[in-house]
């Protein structure tokens, strides 16, 4: 058997790396003065539906990731993380996106601003949702309103971290 060798680690990653990959997300506490709950947006691009805004890590730390992904994809001005070195939960699943193996980092924030999201990004728009809509959402196992079914866990794990309970 001839074992392949590459020039580069890159090259490798180039022709034999099938993932994970890594994204973040966030999930960012809002209040536009008229609504207080949760921001998601509504995907412009497959997957379609409503997620937490993030995206694919690039050259940068995680947090410092899902803050620039939640701006662009939300418009706000200011978001600051709960906690940069401690995100709500680190998800793997293999069959979590269906376009490849990626893991996400979730992080949880708070937002400041006007939610406009930027028109090149992948948001066609975003919602605020109080916890309770947060919550009857978790219900719906429906592919057509959560882009993955990964967001529908995020918010869960979400509304048991802040013991939100509807009952």
């Amino acid at each position: 058997m001839t074992e392949k060798v590459y020039k580069t680690f890159q090259e490798y990653l180039k022709h034999e790396y099938k993932g994970p990959y890594t994204a973040t997300d966030i999930i960012i506490r809002h209040n536009d003065g008229k609504k207080n709950g949760v921001v998601l947006i509504d995907r412009k691009f497959y997957p379609y539906g409503l997620a937490f805004p993030g995206g694919m890590a690039e050259r940068m730390t995680w947090s410092e990731n899902a803050v620039k992904e939640a701006k662009e994809e939300t418009g706000l001005d200011r978001i600051i993380l709960d906690d940069a070195e401690k995100p709500l939960c680190v998800l793997s699943g293999l069959d979590d996106d269906p376009r490849a193996h990626i893991g996400t980092i979730v992080f949880t924030a708070t937002g400041y601003g006007k939610l406009q999201p930027n028109p090149d990004e992948d948001a066609n728009f975003a919602v605020i949702l109080s916890n309770s809509e947060l919550y009857d959402l978790t219900l719906d196992c429906n592919a057509k309103n959560w882009a993955m079914d990964r967001h529908r866990h995020i918010a869960k794990l979400y509304l048991k971290s802040i013991g939100y309970n509807k009952n």
